[in-house]
């Protein structure tokens, strides 16, 4: 008779496991490392763009001859900060308004609640936001509803005869 033990092979160590131990946490490390090398520099692309400051950059919208003074008309040009991809979408907007003075100010197209567009109404010379009933003055200034601020201004600037607006990420507040 043979007992049930028998052609079993040999019995590991009661207190380790050796080598076979060792090789599977070898194994267990070096996966993890690979894990960190490739997820990485994922995540960091990733989350690049939520703590990357965009520059300001100068847009041209026009010839300063072509907008008349007390006029406030609607202008596009590129976003500050356009994708290589973004297409279309890297086409923002502003309302320009040359003064009867000849200085300009430009205020920006979105809501200061929650991002709308906003539209002249030049018969009641005031900006309005369609979604949640904002009203703002000529001056860009709350007149009515919930938007929290003012509209956000551009800087202006006039440069060989050329109207500038200096753009920059879109505003949130």
């Amino acid at each position: 008779m043979t007992s049930p033990d028998a052609g079993a092979g040999p019995t590991p160590p009661a207190g380790g496991g050796g080598r076979r131990r060792f090789l599977a946490r070898l194994s267990i490390l070096a996966g993890a490392a690979g894990a960190a090398m490739v997820g990485l520099p994922v995540v960091g692309f990733l989350l690049e763009p939520l703590f990357r400051r965009v520059p300001p950059a100068w847009r041209d919208v026009g010839p300063a001859d072509a907008f008349a003074p007390g006029r406030t008309v609607e202008v596009a040009f590129t976003d500050a900060s356009p994708l290589a991809w973004a297409g279309i979408t890297a086409r923002t907007a502003a309302w320009l308004r040359r003064e009867p003075d000849g200085g300009f100010v430009a205020f920006a197209i979105n809501c200061t609640h929650l991002g709308c567009p906003v539209r002249w109404v030049d018969r009641a010379s005031l900006f309005m936001c369609p979604c949640h009933g904002g009203v703002y003055d000529a001056a860009g200034n709350v007149a009515a509803g919930p938007p929290p601020a003012p509209l956000t201004r551009y800087p202006v600037r006039v440069r060989g005869g050329r109207v500038e607006i200096q753009a920059s990420a879109v505003p949130i507040t």
